[in-house]
């Protein structure tokens, strides 16, 4: 039966596996209650059918602390033998920022860390998570991009 196993689990260690990356995060939309980031992932579909993707969750923080999480809601599925680009939007309150004034005042812009768990379902390995890391500098919106 260990044999067995083993070997179950040595060929599914080998199977392709979609890949993804963060390509960028930018400022999206200004609403009255929140500020709206896009991220932008591309993931890589080597299979020669459509995978459907069932979740992606997320999580923005800045400063150390967590200023926005959440899940995406019908993320779609990943077309068949290439890429497909994932936007996932990331809301964050304005009483979150305002909270974040230390970096603010500095240079107008929220230094983060964005992790993204992107789930897919893949055939005979069932849901896989690809973890997803990113770093880097988003600016805060002025007023020219509230009205």
């Amino acid at each position: 039966m260990d044999k067995a196993k083993n070997f179950v689990a040595e060929k599914i260690a080998h199977v392709q596996k979609p890949e993804a990356t963060i390509s960028k995060v930018d400022l999206s939309s200004v609403h009255r209650d929140r500020v709206e980031y896009s991220a932008k992932v591309s993931v890589n579909n080597p299979y020669g059918h459509p995978l459907p993707v069932c979740e992606v969750s997320y999580t923005l923080k800045s400063d150390g602390r967590e200023i926005a999480k959440g899940t995406m809601a019908d993320p779609g599925s990943l077309k068949a033998s290439g890429t497909t680009e994932l936007i996932v939007p990331v809301g964050v309150p304005h009483s979150i920022i305002v909270s974040l004034v230390k970096d603010v005042a500095k240079d107008w812009d929220i230094d983060y860390e964005l992790q993204v768990g992107l789930t897919i379902d893949l055939p005979v390995i069932g849901n896989f998570t690809i973890p997803l890391n990113t770093k880097g500098e988003v600016k805060l919106p002025t007023l020219s991009d509230c009205f």
